[in-house]
């Protein structure tokens, strides 16, 4: 099998993105660590040239092991075994060999034997793991959660955690109950306080709990007696080895196969509190659920990946009336349009995980020394973005995930239908990726406020609007410009109506209206760097432009009047 990061010259080209200097610079503050550890870099170029070895190796082991055990495990799936989860072989390899590699706590500091890598390289080796099975990409990347123990538990529980990141112990995270599914505020699993030894203790089930029966859990419950809402609700960190949880069954999915989808037992099972009680779902979760949102939009572009790979192979391969199918303009149309709605998705993944680099560096520092005032309005600046781009991203990663994968089964005709190619068990690994971690539907209320606020606007007009394009690209710009003009008028339309039951009803139009100028300025601002990317500008472009204009009809010849012809 190829190495699927040097077979994709589109990562290294986001690795290099000119924002990269100072996102490392801050992660490595100023590479103070040069000559104290031996794993630390001298400069820049050294921590690139890590980034970029660390980055092969997934990628050699995504190609060689994980992506050649895919069909294997989609086939024969983990088990429960004495209330106790046991991983399909395949699984259980590619979870050793990655092990050995050292390539669990990317992104931890070196104190608790991390790599101390930024965002950006660990959501690049998220997309090259989902590329080669998406269902192991869950058991993976849950190693997302140590960042949350990092960033709220006490140094205490630093310590004795996070280095079993880098060990390989698997995470989770055990939100979801069967009566609160994405209405967590509805969780009632009991965390009950015992005076006499300290220490709390958990009973109830969850549901729906991917990679369950981890080794370490960051667990929502009800810590307060007599509440009903998120404001009794505090996050524990659950050991397995200390007991008092079994796997009731794992669920029968339709993808994803290989990661086991668990149904948890809680009978007095002893836990510690993270942080400050009540503030479990406001302010922990919400903090969770964000980078795990970043990880379903690497998931999701790693899926879009790997089916455009499968549809284009097929497309030259397969001849139909005396040539190769891919000559057929309706199907390169396709693929042209599978490969520009992929590189739009890449674009939007790494735009956002630059902001959430960005702020969170800067929180790490603040905890170190005071900011300077550039400093905190920085630090604020890319946190807005990066809360307001975390929703934009998964729906539009999501979506795109799912109509590639689609396409790409179209293209191969009734053989794709088939279990002899892997574009089926792609097209089911996707159809996921827009239902967890947040609903598309879920993400268009989260990302409406960057509508209503204008920050969307304020992004488009201020950076992308206003950065430097060559000549003959001028009419590419002038079109998002456009857009853009048609988008801000539908907010003006729609807003002025006063009635937020409207606006929740044109969410989705507006957010989608304001995706496809973002993700057609990415890719514009791409092909400046790289002439690879005016293809994909253009296409998208012509693309963002007709869904634009359509969803600005549809708002332009709609009354709030008209709003009763939807309801029951």
């Amino acid at each position: 099998m190829a190495n699927f990061y040097t077979d994709n010259e589109d990562l290294k080209f986001h690795l290099g993105h000119p924002l990269m200097k100072k996102i490392v610079a801050l992660k490595e503050r100023d590479f103070a660590d040069a000559g104290k550890c031996d794993t630390a870099p001298r400069d820049f170029e050294d921590a690139m040239d890590n980034y970029d070895r660390v980055l092969d190796i997934v990628g050699e082991i995504c190609g060689d092991v994980l992506a050649e055990n895919a069909e294997g495990v989609d086939h024969e799936g983990p088990q429960v075994i004495a209330g106790r989860v046991k991983y399909a072989p395949g699984t259980q390899r590619n979870h050793d060999v990655l092990v050995q590699a050292g390539l669990y706590g990317m992104s931890l500091p070196r104190e608790y034997d991390g790599l101390n890598f930024p965002i950006v390289p660990y959501v690049m080796a998220e997309e090259l793991v989902s590329r080669g099975d998406a269902g192991f990409a869950n058991i993976w990347g849950l190693q997302d959660c140590a960042e949350t123990i990092h960033e709220f538990a006490n140094e205490d529980q630093k310590r004795r955690f996070l280095p079993r990141a880098a060990k390989g112990d698997t995470y989770a995270m055990d939100l979801t109950e069967p009566d609160a599914g994405s209405d967590l505020q509805s969780v009632q699993l009991k965390a009950s306080y015992d005076a006499e030894t300290g220490k709390w203790y958990l009973n109830g089930v969850k549901r729906f709990i991917t990679n369950g029966d981890a080794q370490i859990s960051l667990v929502l419950a009800r810590s307060e007696e007599g509440t009903h809402d998120g404001r009794g609700l505090s996050m524990f960190i659950y050991d397995r080895a200390n007991g008092g949880m079994t796997v009731r069954r794992i669920e029968n999915k339709l993808g994803i196969k290989g990661s086991p989808t668990c149904e948890l037992v809680f009978k007095d099972a002893p836990a510690e509190l993270v942080g400050e009680r009540k503030l479990g779902l406001i302010k922990y979760v919400m903090s969770l659920m964000n980078g795990a949102r970043l990880g379903v939009g690497a998931q999701s572009v790693g899926i879009a990946e790997a089916a455009y790979r499968e549809g284009l192979k097929y497309a030259q391969e397969r001849r139909q009336f005396g040539k190769a199918i891919i000559e057929f303009p309706a199907v390169y149309e396709m693929l042209t349009n599978m490969e520009a709605k992929l590189q739009g998705a890449r674009s939007i993944l790494y735009e956002t995980s630059r902001f959430v680099d960005m702020y969170k560096a800067y929180t790490h520092i603040s905890a170190e020394r005071s900011l300077t005032k550039e400093e905190r309005e920085e630090m604020k600046k890319y946190q807005r973005l990066a809360d307001v781009y975390t929703p934009l991203l998964k729906l539009f990663a999501s979506e795109y995930a799912n109509q590639i994968a689609y396409d790409a089964l179209q293209i191969h005709g009734g053989s794709g239908y088939m279990k002899d190619y892997p574009v089926e068990r792609l097209v089911r690994d996707a159809r996921i990726t827009n239902i967890y971690e947040g609903t598309s539907q879920l993400q268009v209320v989260a990302a409406i406020r960057g509508v209503t606020t204008g920050q969307y606007a304020k992004h488009i007009r201020e950076e992308y609007e206003k950065a430097e394009i060559r000549p003959e690209q001028d009419f590419v710009r002038d079109t998002l410009k456009g857009m853009t003009a048609v988008y801000e008028a539908a907010v003006a339309k729609v807003t002025a109506v006063g009635e937020p039951e409207y606006v929740d009803f044109q969410a989705r139009r507006l957010v989608e209206m304001a995706g496809y100028v973002i993700i057609g300025y990415l890719l514009l601002l791409d092909s400046q760097r790289d002439e690879r990317f005016c293809k994909s500008a253009e296409i998208f472009v012509k693309y963002g432009q007709a869904k634009v204009a359509s969803h600005a009809a549809f708002i332009n010849n709609f009354e709030y009047k008209d709003l009763g012809l939807y309801k029951k």
